[in-house]
């Protein structure tokens, strides 16, 4: 079977044409899907080419940051924020970063065999909030609220305030440049150590916002708020012995050096 193909040429169109999401399936860079399609776990019936619907600008303008969904994770390396670039820069291989998209790093589905979307968790600390459309219009939600529901909506753009931050990042990799992270933790706080957000990624379907520790300062704290699960690249015995000392590492690089 054919796929009807549906190439918007602007963000509006792009909307019009999803509608609900019923029947569709949004085609960004292509690094999940492609392969989905290759061994015949994705079969779309209409695809929507999002490559010329104007989604893939990073605009930085006083203090708000916009991210189009088509943005590459190349250009994302590049942003003036250091969480979020440096998680970036460490995502995959350059092949994957030129092509993979901030769009669908966050609304991906879970792999059966590995985690997805590590720009989850440096979002999160960020403050980041996704604007989408799909059933019931155009929203914006914060992205941990995004993660946690269906996330069947086309992404428009992912949008974060600036003001002064230090930022903490730690993580634990495979070493093949494909891999998905084994557990990813990123703290973001005011220099005065005000408005501290926690992210983690890699150990679950989706990242989550990591309430306890921001509350406690204590690191074990982690464990309340995650529940790591098994899959081919750790166990979650293994994520749980790892993840508080992940979180310490993050914490105290958030201390005045």
């Amino acid at each position: 079977m054919t796929a009807d193909v549906l190439v918007p040429t602007s963000a509006d169109e792009a909307a019009s044409l999803y509608g609900d999401g019923a029947g569709i399936t949004v085609v960004g860079g292509g690094t999940i899907l492609l392969p989905e399609i290759a061994v015949g776990r994705a079969k779309p019936e209409r695809a929507l080419m999002l490559h010329r619907a104007g989604l893939g600008t990073i605009e930085v303008a006083g203090d708000r940051v916009v991210i189009g969904a088509m943005a590459p994770i190349s250009a994302v390396a590049d942003v003036p924020d250091g969480a979020l670039g440096q998680v970036a820069r460490h995502l995959a291989d350059g092949e994957i970063r030129r092509t993979a998209t901030v769009g669908g790093n966050i609304a991906a589905a879970a792999a059966a065999d590995a985690q997805r979307g590590d720009l989850g968790a440096p979002l999160i600390a960020l403050g980041a909030r996704v604007r989408s459309t799909g059933a019931g219009g155009e929203r914006i939600e914060p992205i941990e609220e995004f993660l946690a529901g269906d996330r069947g909506r086309l992404v428009l753009d992912v949008q974060y305030d600036r003001f002064e931050r230090r930022s903490g990042t730690a993580a634990l990799r495979r070493r093949h440049a494909h891999s998905f992270s084994v557990a990813a933790v990123v703290a973001c706080a005011r220099p005065d150590g005000s408005d501290l957000r926690i992210g983690v990624s890699g150990v679950g379907p989706t990242a989550v916002r990591c309430r306890a520790v921001e509350q406690s300062r204590d690191a074990a704290d982690v464990l309340s708020d995650v529940e790591p699960i098994d899959d081919a690249v750790a166990s979650a015995a293994y994520r749980r012995a790892v993840l508080p000392k992940l979180v310490r590492d993050a914490l105290d690089q958030l201390e005045p050096a």
